[in-house]
């Protein structure tokens, strides 16, 4: 090793041996992963130095890994002695009262088996001492059986210890409530608007349906960005528990709040309107039914997605007749496509231009009538004049 070598580790351990005198055991702390050991998780806390974690700290109760290289941790200085050893929570039975103090004041969950369930709670054994927990502090969510947590060992947050450990009640509820809340955290720093994901449906309503992203984060799915057509409930195209694969929309700066979409995942019927070989094209007569009205005129639905407006100028009406008694919604009619602005999704239609055809068509056919007529009647004329001639012939 060269002498450059030789003082960089000097100063290295040096500097980890000052972050250790500045640290104190029951302090929290924050850092950075950024190694996996063969039992210990080595974490960068800045200035202060490099720490380690036990693995098993690290995992959840079906024994995976939550947190890896890269990933941010809060933690609790355990120990300063042969470098800075860190805990998210104390193990069970580990503990001494002065420890259990200390974990109290700084907030580190501490592990504990329950074993005795009552009306009100549950008796819960923690470092040679009972603990109570609150029915309503087990769970996140409240179990019809709560013989259910019997023997079971969890991390809990101590609410309250005093006269030496005959005061204390603990709760795990806060411990899932702040690990959902650091999930929820990482999962919409993963989000970014145009992202496809998939989620689960977690309530219904009438403007929409709420979708579970994962980490308790929901989205808004509007009924608007459902389907191109018009939608009138969301419970025709969504469900409850239903799995649905979505865009995201945008993610509001202020509110945090996700807007996602389902019909960007769809094609869109506006892409094909007003090009050679769509039925949709200037001048065309197409088959609508009737959406929905408006003072000015009639919105009829002309294929899924795609909407015309029919003014109240062509719809052959006079000013003192009522749009919803002619045209009500849901019937058919015909109409003409007199204009499509497909960049701002417009399309203008007649009625009237769909009578004044037939009109123009009753007069072409008209006309073609009246001079066949002309023809025959000429036709049968000259017939009489060569049988006339050809008489005075045989005469002579």
């Amino acid at each position: 090793m060269s002498d450059q070598d030789e003082d960089f580790a000097a100063m290295f351990a040096a500097s980890i041996k000052d972050g250790a005198k500045r640290l104190a055991p029951g302090q929290t702390v924050e850092g950075t992963i950024v190694a996996l050991g063969a039992d210990v998780a080595f974490v960068n806390i800045g200035a202060k130095g490099e720490a380690t974690i036990g693995l098993d700290e690290l995992r959840n109760d079906d024994g995976a890994l939550e947190a890896g290289v890269g990933d941010r941790i809060a933690a609790t200085v355990m120990s300063t002695s042969g470098g800075i050893t860190l805990s998210r929570k104390l193990q069970r039975g580990a503990a001494t009262s002065r420890q259990l103090e200390d974990a109290y004041r700084s907030g580190l969950p501490v592990e504990g088996k329950v074993e005795r369930v009552g009306k009100a709670g549950f008796d819960v054994a923690i470092a040679r001492q009972r603990a109570f927990c609150p029915m309503s502090q087990i769970d996140v969510t409240r179990q019809a059986d709560p013989a259910v947590h019997l023997g079971r060992v969890y991390a809990f947050r101590i609410l309250e210890y005093a006269e030496g450990g005959r005061k204390f009640v603990v709760s795990r509820r806060a411990v899932l409530e702040e690990e959902q809340k650091a999930h929820a955290e990482q999962v919409r720093r993963s989000l970014a608007p145009g992202m496809v994901v998939t989620g689960r449906v977690a309530a219904v309503r009438d403007f929409g349906a709420f979708v579970e992203l994962g980490g308790g984060v929901q989205g808004l799915l509007h009924v608007s960005e459902m389907a191109w057509d018009r939608v009138t409930s969301p419970s025709q195209v969504v469900e409850i528990g239903q799995d649905i694969t979505v865009q995201v929309l945008r993610i509001g700066d202020a509110n945090g709040q996700i807007a996602l979409g389902l019909k960007q995942l769809q094609a869109d019927p506006w892409s094909l309107v007003g090009h050679p070989g769509s039925p949709i094209t200037a001048g065309a007569s197409i088959k609508g039914r009737v959406e929905r009205h408006a003072p000015f005129g009639v919105f009829v639905s002309l294929v899924p997605g795609v909407t015309g407006l029919l003014p109240a100028t062509e719809t052959g009406l006079g000013r003192d007749q009522d749009l919803r008694k002619a045209f009500p919604v849901g019937r058919q009619l015909d109409v003409v496509v007199l204009e499509i602005d497909a960049d701002k999704r417009r399309i203008r239609l007649s009625v009237s231009a769909i009578a004044a055809a037939e009109e123009a068509a009753d007069v072409r056919e008209y006309g073609t009538r009246e001079r066949d007529n002309e023809s025959a009647q000429l036709g049968s004329l000259g017939e009489t004049l060569r049988k006339a001639f050809q008489r005075e012939s045989n005469k002579e």
